[in-house]
């Protein structure tokens, strides 16, 4: 369970406010938009993201939690108002706004957890202007971080094939925040427990953990660091074998160890870890020697800069292991370090009336999809697999007794009828009017449910190469006003 006495004593009651933490230039339009009397105009943002790190098939949505806490949390407090008012730049009309400021608006998002692909809206946001405007930088920086870490987490889960993977990436992330919450999105992804301490007493993660290299060293002998680690923690013995020589001194001396201190005991080791060298060779070396001292049942974990190609090679290969720790290529995601989430103007509201806005660029995949907008997932009923997700316009339902056509939104040529299928919005309401109506799950709520929705979608989407494409489709009333709008803003040469 989550303490949260201790999470909102490390999230909100320490010298940082974090309602400060946002781009300078959301400050500046929030008060050119009250000079030019557009701050009660109602405008609805997207967030979305471009492309799946890793060139893989899918990420998984995480972050949304936190979102909660810091909408609920933000207050300016008198130090940032006189900061503010040291720049220069702000009126006190403007200053008074921010002393009184309370987030008034709607938010949908994807519950943490969902598989989400390229350019679906993962949160949006309906509110005036001034206040959709100020929560820009903290809806990207912490989607697009845990959706980042959750999403690599499962890619190393997935190469696992069922052996449990601890996050070990602590000392190796980018400040103490990309620990704590680095450590929360492996969890969303799968991993079954982290080496960091405070990610347990706050969200009830299972923190593991037992020797370095040092206390080996420390010692004149491995034999005597073995011996009194093993007296200090008969019931949990796990032993580092790789110090000096795994096979032709840290297996003896352990199985010596085990034989002196645990067998008279009538208790058990569970574990030894490898930290270095070719974990093949090393691991199926262990086990023989390991099973053929009698301890079959003791468990050999790895670690030393495991990523998800590491762990599927040496599974490939044979490699006799049971459990896995990954630290600095999961908890920074070395291979690919940037979500790249974005939070773009899609609508205003003026008399009741939806305008809706597009960006435009000559990089077709950044130009935006306009309008107050609604995703569906389409699953087939025969086999509860996902199908394709489908963009549409508010009002828009989607009939599932009918045959639905989709068609990609670039190659319009490529389509496909469904039948026999049903659908699901992705997008659930989070807030309304500003207060929070959703009901946060638990962790390994968010965990399992993760789970279960993987399995609705197909293998080949899982591969690691060249993974299958999963569409996201526009409806043809949304592609019709895309177009319809690129067309009216179209500049002649």
């Amino acid at each position: 369970m989550i303490n949260k006495e201790i999470y909102n004593k490390i999230n909100w009651k320490d010298s940082r406010n974090l309602t400060m933490l946002t781009d300078f230039y959301e400050l500046t339009m929030m008060n050119g938009y009250m000079q030019s009397r557009l701050g009660n105009l109602t405008a609805y943002f997207d967030m979305f993201f471009r492309k799946v790190p890793d060139e893989g098939g899918f990420a998984i949505m995480a972050g949304v939690e936190q979102i909660i806490q810091y909408i609920n949390n933000i207050s300016f407090e008198e130090e940032d108002i006189n900061y503010l008012r040291s720049k220069g730049v702000f009126p006190e009309e403007f200053l008074d706004y921010l002393r009184n400021f309370k987030f008034t608006g709607d938010i949908w998002a994807i519950p943490e957890g969902t598989p989400i692909f390229p350019n679906e809206p993962i949160v949006t946001v309906k509110a005036p202007v001034m206040e959709v405007q100020f929560i820009e930088t903290m809806i990207l920086l912490t989607i697009n971080h845990q959706s980042l870490i959750a999403t690599k987490a499962n890619r190393i889960v997935r190469a696992a094939d069922g052996r449990p993977v601890m996050e070990f990436g602590s000392r190796r992330a980018q400040g103490y925040d990309g620990a704590v919450y680095g450590a929360r999105a492996a969890y969303v992804g799968g991993c079954n427990s982290t080496a960091c301490t405070i990610a347990e007493e706050m969200f009830g993660i299972p923190a593991v953990g037992t020797m370095a290299h040092s206390w080996v060293q420390l010692f004149p002998s491995e034999y005597e660091a073995f011996k009194a680690w093993t007296n200090t923690n008969p019931d949990n013995c796990i032993l580092l074998v790789d110090t000096y020589n795994v096979l032709k001194s840290g297996i003896p001396n352990a199985i010596k160890v085990f034989d002196e201190i645990l067998r008279p005991l009538g208790k058990r080791p569970k574990g030894i870890r490898i930290d270095s060298g070719d974990i093949t060779y090393l691991s199926n070396k262990c086990r023989e020697m390991l099973d053929k001292a009698g301890y079959e049942e003791c468990k050999i974990t790895v670690s030393s800069s495991l990523d998800e190609y590491i762990i599927r090679d040496v599974i490939t290969q044979g490699a006799k292991v049971d459990s896995f720790g990954v630290g600095e290529r999961l908890i920074t995601s070395k291979s690919e370090s940037v979500f790249g989430g974005v939070y773009k103007l899609s609508a205003i509201e003026l008399e009741g009336n939806i305008i809706p806005k597009i960006k435009i660029s000559e990089n077709e995949t950044k130009t935006t999809n306009p309008g107050f907008k609604i995703t569906y997932r389409l699953f087939d009923k025969a086999t509860n697999k996902a199908i394709a997700d489908v963009i549409t316009l508010k009002d828009e339902t989607i009939d599932e007794t009918q045959v639905y056509e989709i068609f990609d939104p670039v190659y319009t040529w490529k389509r496909k009828k469904i039948r026999n299928f049903y659908v699901r919005k992705l997008q659930v309401p989070i807030f309304e009017k500003g207060e929070c109506v959703y009901k946060t799950p638990t962790l390994q709520e968010i965990q399992d449910y993760c789970k279960e929705q993987l399995e609705t979608l197909w293998p080949e989407l899982m591969r690691f190469e060249n993974p299958h494409k999963y569409y996201v489709d526009l409806s043809t009333e949304l592609w019709n006003l895309k177009n319809k709008l690129l067309n009216e803003l179209s500049f002649e040469d």
